[in-house]
């Protein structure tokens, strides 16, 4: 696993990671923001204690692990890419945390996920942060799970943030909320 320096971590900051998607997208998982290890290894919910990869291997999204502290590899994308399986973000710029935000950034960022849906068509779209959500498209009172509207004409899914501060999930209650948004998009 690299390690950084706080300093070298923070020269990420404001940087992009591109997205991670496929000719034929089926489910399409939304972080918020890209954190600055995302940003340092230009790998989606790289922290080395976020638990997105291991909830989609508990989940069966995933058949091979993926250790995203040290950066996916080419292979791990196209595994992810043949799943039908796509990666990208509410807001572009990578921060140390979602906080940093502002809600304006968060609508904009909302905006321009839509359009990105619309040119990507995946069938199930999975938002993992609900107070981002509930901000970036005004859906105050949104819970989790499928939602009743669609997001430019994909099924919409709020599902937890796999991120450590997000303590009270589990990797087991993660992955049980990732396989729900997976069936529901023909993955699982």
């Amino acid at each position: 696993m690299p390690r950084f320096t706080r300093a070298e971590l923070e020269s990420y900051r404001d940087a992009e990671v591109p997205d991670l998607l496929g000719p034929d997208l089926k489910l399409l998982f939304v972080g918020i923001n890209p954190g600055l290890w995302t940003a340092a290894t230009r790998t989606h919910f790289a922290h080395p204690v976020n638990r997105f990869y291991p909830a989609l291997l508990a989940a069966g999204i995933i058949t091979e692990p993926i250790s995203p502290s040290d950066g996916m590899t080419d292979a791990d994308r196209d595994r992810l890419r043949a799943r039908g399986i796509g990666i990208t973000n509410i807001v572009r710029r990578a921060t140390a945390r979602a906080s940093e935000l502002s809600g304006d950034e968060l609508r904009a960022g909302g905006a321009e996920l839509e359009a990105t849906v619309r040119r990507t068509s995946p069938k199930v779209v999975a938002i993992a942060g609900i107070t981002a959500y509930r901000t970036a498209f005004g859906r105050r009172k949104a819970a989790l799970g499928r939602q009743p509207e669609q997001l430019a004409g994909a099924e919409l899914w709020i599902v937890p943030n796999p991120s450590g501060l997000n303590a009270h999930e589990t990797v087991a209650s993660l992955a049980e909320a990732y396989a729900a948004a997976a069936r529901a998009a023909g993955v699982i």
